[in-house]
């Protein structure tokens, strides 16, 4: 028997200020973490005015962590100390692990009309690979398959898997799927989730009604949400998104939680205050870069 899982939390993203000034949307961050095990941020750096953005995000350490960073419009540069070179075009997707630390800098620039868009999400690290070596996954527009549904859905699949379609992301601890999905105007539509999994859904345009009013946990769910709203689902085996007068486009995100205990301090998130204060130690004297891959 299966279960539809219903809304357990509706956020919208607020106003945030991160890396040089770079002015975003964060959907969910540290005080929510918690509740979104395996995943601890997710932010929208969606705008037209470059004078948001263009500062960027300059030299700054990870360690613990996976950013996966999904451009829409717009470029974002990249660079690493240990070598790594490269642009994260339009519909394309870096998926980083920094596992024992890597430094590194993100410096978005928009397209000719100054619109810059994208989104950046961090994963948790298990214990075990949280000393990993830190690689790179650059993953561009045309490796990412798209998926047509006859009832006019389409879904792209940066990672996980619709029918024998699986995206170009795979071999990740926390076993993550990734979706953008398109739902046009008038459909129901049904998604299945594994059961156990933290899953939650980004409206990035039009509107959408998700789960049922009579079967929620929250407050509005059943009831249209439009974009840069967050959903939070419960538990349970799939997730079912209804729309009326216009199409709805979201990320669908989903992981295994870790169940771990988490120290957060910055760009460092590990499992003790010790391995924090080690880690900051080591950024500071110089040790702190531990494999090299190139």
């Amino acid at each position: 028997m299966t279960t539809s899982r219903k809304v357990r939390k509706i956020y919208k993203s607020q106003p945030f200020t991160e890396g040089a000034g770079v002015h975003l949307k964060r959907a969910f961050g540290f005080s929510e973490a918690p509740l979104f095990d395996p995943f601890l941020l997710l932010d929208d750096f969606r705008s037209d005015n470059p004078a948001d953005y263009r500062k960027g995000f300059p030299w700054h350490p990870h360690r613990g962590i996976e950013t996966i960073t999904y451009v829409l419009e717009g470029n974002v540069e990249h660079g690493d100390s240990i070598g790594n070179r490269g642009v994260i075009t339009a519909g394309s997707v870096q998926w980083m692990t920094a596992g024992s630390g890597i430094i590194h800098q993100e410096m978005p620039f928009g397209e000719a009309s100054g619109r810059m868009g994208g989104f950046q999400l961090w994963a948790n690290l298990p214990a075990r690979e949280k000393m990993t070596q830190p690689r790179y996954r650059d993953i561009t527009a045309d490796q990412i398959p798209k998926v047509h549904l006859e009832n006019g859905v389409e879904i792209r699949i940066i990672s996980g898997r619709i029918g024998n379609i699986a995206g170009p992301v795979s071999d990740i601890a926390i076993d993550p799927e990734y979706l953008d999905i398109t739902v046009p105007a008038g459909v129901t539509y049904t998604h299945p989730v594994i059961k156990g999994h933290t899953a939650f859904a980004y409206i990035i345009a039009g509107k959408g009604a998700f789960g049922h009013q009579e079967e929620s946990l929250s407050p509005g769910a059943g009831e249209l949400s439009g974009n840069e709203t967050l959903i939070q689902f419960s538990d349970g085996d799939s997730v079912t998104v209804t729309t009326e007068a216009e199409l709805v486009r979201f990320l669908l995100v989903s992981g295994k939680p870790l169940n771990e205990p988490v120290a957060w301090y910055g760009p460092i998130v590990m499992n003790t205050d010790a391995e924090i204060r080690q880690a900051f130690n080591e950024y500071q004297n110089g040790t702190f870069l531990k494999h090299m891959t190139k």
